[in-house]
């Protein structure tokens, strides 16, 4: 499902907020989300986006695929972040499955002292499958018990958690 223009927007505002940042998209669909956070991104950040599907990334490679900040990924998500669970982000953009209702522990552990991590699609959709919001209220609640964690839950687009990681105290 794409993220609406609410949710876009604060994905591009977020992403000027980490200049010289690297980026990480966990699903990206057709591209939409991904042309906001690269408009938000100035020139020296770096976009790792990926998707299972080859379908979607030929749309997003068509109209995305020039900027020479973006990197398309096909993989599934799970498999990449075994792959690159060394790697680590300013600014990670979790939108499917890996990394929201599962990893999310390796995920978080991709993110920087002081990144973001934004997931949309929190309030009910009617797409949810049954059973579905009984997932999100679980993850809303492991997000929250989080001491590595400031969340803020907004009631507003589709449902926004918006989680910045906290410095390691000494």
């Amino acid at each position: 499902m794409a993220s609406d223009l609410q949710t876009g927007s604060l994905l591009k505002t977020l992403a000027a907020s980490k200049p010289a940042g690297r980026f990480l998209e966990l699903g990206t669909g057709t591209g939409l989300s991904t042309a906001w956070i690269l408009e938000g991104m100035d020139n020296r950040s770096s976009l790792v986006s990926l998707d299972y599907d080859p379908r979607f990334l030929e749309i997003a490679s068509k109209y995305l695929g020039t900027d020479q900040r973006l990197t398309l990924v096909e993989s599934d998500g799970g498999d990449w972040v075994k792959q690159y669970a060394a790697e680590r982000f300013d600014y990670i953009f979790a939108d499917t499955w890996h990394g929201k209702y599962l990893m999310l522990d390796e995920v978080l552990q991709m993110l920087e002292p002081g990144g973001i991590y934004v997931i949309d699609d929190m309030l009910p959709q009617p797409n949810w499958p049954e059973g579905h919001d009984l997932k999100a209220e679980k993850l809303v609640g492991e997000l929250e018990k989080r001491a590595d964690l400031t969340v803020s839950r907004l009631t507003w687009s589709t449902g926004i958690i918006i989680a910045v990681k906290k410095q390691a105290q000494d």
